[in-house]
């Protein structure tokens, strides 16, 4: 390596070095919340705001943070980390303290649950989902009004979401199969070939 370039490695490495330990940090916070979640003593705390809950809530509000506030700031996506955030601590409640239900989704009583734990999966996948979109679309569409689009990923990334939760529903309606993923893929692709097809956007 010349030592004209030397220099702007190590400049490249001090600029990355902020989130290399923001990826760390929200990494291990993760795992922590992770490692609760499996663990038995979480479900055997009662109490709402038992210290043990606590803590797990705080690991997982930590870890959204520090994985989605980066993303958000990157992509100008205001409200990225909110929807990540408030998806990422649902579903962790949902999981670690709401009973599974037993019966299929059109049961009333079990309805409520499936409701909270799709609501979770939609905003948790469509958060998550949103910078992988927004990097594929800058390499896949020529027009750079398609790659810059905001909104255009946007919806893409709750298309994905809408497809995760789909599948929850074909999970709760005991009708989940290799075909019925199949179906549910292709509308959504047909559905988003249709917004590319007929929607357009400022040059």
């Amino acid at each position: 390596m010349s030592s004209s370039t030397t220099p702007q490695v190590k400049s490249a490495l001090v600029e990355r070095r902020p989130l290399l330990l923001l990826a760390g940090a929200a990494g291990l916070c993760w795992a922590s919340a992770g490692g609760l979640l499996l663990g038995p003593e979480l479900a055997a705390t009662p109490a709402l705001f038992a210290p043990l809950r606590v803590i797990f809530y705080l690991l997982v509000l930590a870890a959204a943070l520090l994985t989605f506030l980066p993303l958000q700031h990157s992509l100008r996506a205001p409200g990225l980390a909110l929807e990540g955030a408030c998806g990422a601590l649902l579903l962790g409640y949902t999981l670690a303290f709401v009973p599974p239900p037993s019966g299929p989704i059109y049961s009333l009583p079990e309805l409520p649950v499936y409701l909270i734990f799709l609501g979770s999966l939609f905003a948790l996948v469509s958060a998550a989902a949103l910078p992988a979109v927004a990097m594929i679309g800058r390499r896949v569409f020529r027009r750079r009004a398609r790659q810059y689009d905001l909104i255009r990923s946007r919806r893409q990334a709750h298309e994905v979401g809408a497809w995760a939760a789909a599948l929850g529903v074909l999970a709760g309606l005991q009708i989940l199969a290799p075909l019925s993923v199949l179906l549910v893929t292709i509308v959504i692709v047909l559905v988003e070939i249709l917004f590319l097809a007929y929607v357009e956007v400022a040059a």
